[in-house]
C-alpha cells in the first residue's frame, strides 16, 4: 500500500510525509521507496515551537 501511494504521488508530482517512523527499519524502507519527508517518534517526540527551531537549526542527520 506505501508504496502504491508514493509512485502515485511520485507521478502527480506531490510530495508525501510518510507518518508514524518510529524505527531504524521503517525509515530504511521508506527510503528505499524513495519517500523524502518523515516524521514521529523516531526523530523526536512532540515539541513546542521554540524546541522545534532549536532542533532543526541543529541539523540532525539520520
Amino acid at each position: 500500500m506505501t508504496e502504491t501511494i508514493l509512485t502515485l504521488a511520485q507521478k502527480l508530482g506531490v510530495d508525501v510525509t510518510a507518518e508514524g517512523i518510529e524505527t531504524a527499519e521503517q525509515l530504511a524502507q521508506l527510503r528505499n521507496l524513495k519517500c523524502r519527508y518523515g516524521q514521529r517518534y523516531f526523530f523526536s517526540q512532540a515539541l513546542s515551537s521554540g524546541a522545534a527551531l532549536a532542533f532543526i537549526l541543529a541539523n540532525p542527520q539520520w
